[in-house]
């Protein structure tokens, strides 16, 4: 089954972005560049070793040449396409294949630098852009091993490594490839998840912070336009006065008076919006801001039930909470999913103690799907199953967990176990002194701003 709101309303990120700026590769390639440049100088003519000196120098050259062209040809800032990144990766592997070729193949112990390229593309790329360029890795590995000159020894002497520990090598870099591109992908691909989803979740908080801003205006333009209305509102009457009963104006009269009437109603309505809105900020008993959350998820046919108790301690007053964008989108997009899962009924209870205050939402629905019930609440982790249409990207709960949390609750979710009843529950837990502290902070501001 799927448990997640149906994510319509909210941003779609972009979690496949694999573009790369061309200046990361080509530093990369210079390091590469020196690098190779250092080792081949330095077994010349440091240890004295024969290779094929002039063909090395032309291969590095190579890649100096295809950087300058590079960097000549496009800016700093420029980003490249999956398929240029790809190319330009896949010339490192050749490239880097031919200088094995020339100083040894698989013998050479600098063949394991076969594998960045490979885990570059899998911190970057897509996978199937990877798996071509490990395939021109291990390609170029299985050549290497049969294919080669002589690994650059002491003069007069050749080096014989046995084939059985060439093949080793070969086992260990491949092995290795696989590992460390499969690790590095995982890695990189949950990180560009997460940050999109945070990203969406700043969208959605910043949606909700609008709309209390909205009803500020709405207050504010109330205010501006109550005087000029009042004053159109009296000359009406005056002139519904003095006009005579028949006289042709006085229907136009008393049509300006009803409607100067019916805009003063709209400005009461706008400023009881707007006064709602200061409430963001405000302190409200729970079971208030229950009823307030639970009340745009009435009438689907749900039987929808909120419940407060002091948890056993009857003495115990009922919790101040504060009416925040964060507590009302998060709980409500936690009952939204509740209500669109359950079969019959959804409960909304609250309970509370000395120490603590919970905030429990249960169904009679089929519960949380065992596989991933560990990894709900995770960016793009979704439980919904192809027969159930309207589908998210799995941004839902995450979202309503990632804005609780900022509150200082801790969230669970879990299958219901208590007796005949099935479905799943999602508990919100507030600490005690985390509510009382946030209050006192509430009101020291508004102490401040007085």
């Amino acid at each position: 089954m799927t448990r997640d709101k149906p994510m319509s309303e909210q941003p779609h990120p972009a979690i496949e972005d694999h573009s790369v700026r061309l200046d990361t590769l080509i530093r990369i390639r210079w390091v590469a560049v020196i690098g190779q440049t250092v080792a081949v100088v330095f077994v010349s003519y440091g240890m004295d070793f024969e290779l094929p000196l002039a063909l090395c120098l032309v291969a590095i050259a190579f890649s100096a040449w295809l950087n300058v062209v590079l960097r000549w040809r496009y800016g700093p800032g420029y980003r490249l396409g999956e398929t240029t990144t790809s190319l330009l990766l896949g010339y490192d592997i050749v490239q880097l294949a031919a200088l094995l070729f020339l100083t040894g193949g698989l013998q050479n112990p600098f063949a394991l630098l076969l594998v960045v390229p490979v885990v570059i593309s899998a911190t970057s790329q897509s996978i199937w852009q990877t798996v071509m360029l490990g395939t021109l890795a291990t390609a170029c590995a299985t050549a290497l091993t049969f294919y080669h000159l002589p690994l650059p020894w002491y003069p007069g002497t050749a080096l014989q490594i046995p084939l059985l520990l060439l093949v080793g090598t070969w086992s260990a870099i491949v092995s290795s490839l696989i590992f460390t591109a499969v690790y590095a992908f995982r890695v990189a691909d949950e990180g560009r998840k997460l940050s999109a989803a945070l990203s969406a979740t700043e969208l959605a908080l910043q949606r909700e912070q609008h709309i209390s801003a909205l009803d500020g205006l709405a207050a504010a333009a109330a205010h501006e336009l109550g005087t000029p209305l009042a004053t159109i509102a009296l000359v009406s009457k005056e002139l519904s006065r003095e006009l005579k009963a028949d006289s042709p104006h006085q229907e136009d009269a008393k049509l300006l008076l009803s409607q100067a009437a019916r805009c003063r109603e709209i400005l009461q309505k706008l400023t009881s919006l707007s006064s709602e809105g200061a409430d963001a900020i405000a302190k409200v008993p729970l079971a208030s801001l229950m009823e307030e959350v639970a009340g745009p998820h009435r009438d689907f046919g749900i039987a929808l039930s909120v419940s407060t108790s002091a948890g056993g301690q009857a003495a115990l007053p009922e919790p101040v909470m504060v009416r925040n964008p964060a507590i009302l989108y998060g709980l409500g997009n936690l009952l939204e999913n509740a209500v669109d899962f359950a079969r019959s009924a959804v409960e909304f209870d609250a309970y509370w103690n000395e120490e603590t205050v919970v905030v429990e939402i249960s169904d009679d629905g089929p519960g949380f799907s065992r596989e991933i019930l560990d990894r709900i609440g995770e960016p793009y982790v979704t439980t919904r199953t192809p027969d159930r249409s309207g589908g998210g990207l799995g941004l839902g709960l995450f979202i309503a967990k990632s804005l609780l949390e900022r509150t200082g609750a801790a969230l669970t979710f879990e299958n219901r176990t208590d007796g005949p009843k099935a479905g799943a529950r999602v508990r919100v837990k507030w600490p005690q002194a985390a509510l009382k502290q946030w209050l006192a902070e509430l009101d020291t501001r508004a102490v401040a701003n007085n």
